[in-house]
């Protein structure tokens, strides 16, 4: 299928190729399944599983919002019968649960439910039925060299530091230490445009009473230790564990959350553009959500298959249009061959319709709830659909079409 692809004069193209900086510091930050924004999150595409479980076709766009013992879910969705607002509900007292939350302030036993979901719209029901996307907009995607899994550095340290964190919260080893919320920043030196070495790390974390700063610290330090490659852990000086000294009330009970207000640590912690639009709470009709996803594994294969040590996808959509308005390809001047070229070959490759995305990723799967904590890139491709647009099997298609 063609696809009208941008035209940038070549002055522009020059500027946006050669102009890199090549020392420089470079910061990210990541968030828990702990944390307010990712509670709702994970309740959102929690729900949208369910849809997808119950009928693949089903259409979902669930929004939450918590704050003290309270969870308010509003949206649409065109689907079975089944996912009552009473099945809402459990899903998201599970959620609650498995994070572990059952604090006076916001547990999963007592949080008081405000539901109010409705049917799908017939107007957007009628374009996205017709193969069409299920909303106008632009959805960037990105890959680098930068780690073996072909993630920006600092976004991808600062996932892994919380996730090791969270890991040990669950399987005991922190027990009675440490609460789900907690928040990660990582900021890099980059020599020669390569990442060398932590310049400094910031790590917030829910506590139990009791517990000083100092203590908190050095609890957390061997799982940051250990993240990091060796020889890049930043002076001791440099590393801020809860700077405010003291963080006992967490969760929705010291800050309210809602769904999507955590985009730049969904994706590339600020590395790569983003066109705007959340990810959970939507079914892959959206393209919001699948075409980011595609646009991901364009990007990721390009770099897989050796013709750029990094590469920027942007694909645009227009609401009940069934093909991409335009396709933009940018190498950053580390391309092997030139834009144009990759995306004549990207065109021949993959079909980057709404349909064409869903199909080539299984995207009607109930594989989103998974998604909703540390990143929905960087992740390892599972044997049940899960994180399929990681998968690097499209560069076969590319080097044939690139020849």
């Amino acid at each position: 299928m063609s696809v009208q692809t941008a035209k940038i004069p070549a002055m522009e193209t020059h500027a946006l190729n050669h102009t890199a900086l090549k020392d420089y510091t470079f910061t990210s930050e990541s968030v828990s399944e702990g944390h307010p924004d990712k509670i709702c999150d994970q309740i959102s595409d929690a729900i949208v599983d369910a849809f997808l479980e119950a009928d693949p076709q089903s259409r979902v766009a669930i929004e939450t919002a918590v704050t003290t013992n309270y969870v308010g879910i509003l949206g649409e969705s065109r689907g079975p019968d089944s996912i009552t607002l009473e099945v809402m509900e459990d899903i998201a007292r599970d959620v609650i649960k498995k994070i572990g939350y059952d604090q006076k302030g916001f547990s999963w036993k007592t949080a008081h439910f405000d539901i109010r979901a409705h049917s799908q719209s017939g107007d957007i029901a009628q374009g996205v039925d017709a193969e069409g996307a299920g909303d106008q907009g632009i959805m960037f995607g990105y890959a680098c060299k930068e780690t073996d899994v072909l993630m920006p550095a600092a976004i991808q340290y600062s996932h892994d530091i919380l996730r090791g964190l969270s890991e040990a919260r669950h399987n005991g080893e922190l027990k009675g230490k440490l609460g789900p919320d907690s928040k990660s920043q990582v900021s890099l030196i980059y020599k020669d445009g390569v990442p060398v070495k932590a310049s400094s790390i910031v790590l917030s974390t829910q506590h139990v009473e009791g517990l000083s700063q100092n203590d908190v610290r050095e609890i957390v330090r061997p799982y940051i230790e250990k993240t990091l490659p060796e020889g890049w852990m930043c002076d001791d000086s440099e590393l801020y564990v809860n700077p405010t000294g003291r963080f006992v009330i967490g969760g929705p009970d010291g800050d309210a959350g809602l769904t999507g207000r955590k985009i730049i640590v969904d994706t590339y912690g600020g590395a790569a553009p983003h066109g705007g639009g959340a990810f959970s709470g939507k079914d892959p009709t959206k393209v919001d959500r699948s075409a980011a996803y595609a646009a991901r594994y364009v990007a990721k294969n390009i770099v897989a298959a050796g013709y750029a040590d990094k590469c920027t996808i942007q694909v645009s959509y227009a609401i009940g249009v069934a093909k991409p308005i335009s396709l933009f390809v940018n190498t950053h001047g580390t391309g092997t061959v030139p834009e144009a070229v990759l995306e004549q070959a990207i065109n021949k490759s993959i079909d980057l319709s709404p349909k064409g995305i869903r199909t080539h990723l299984e995207l009607n799967k109930p594989i989103y709830a998974r998604t909703a904590a540390y990143g929905h890139f960087g992740r390892a491709p599972e044997a049940d659909g899960g994180f399929s647009w990681e998968k690097t099997d499209l560069v076969p298609a590319l080097q044939k079409a690139i020849g």
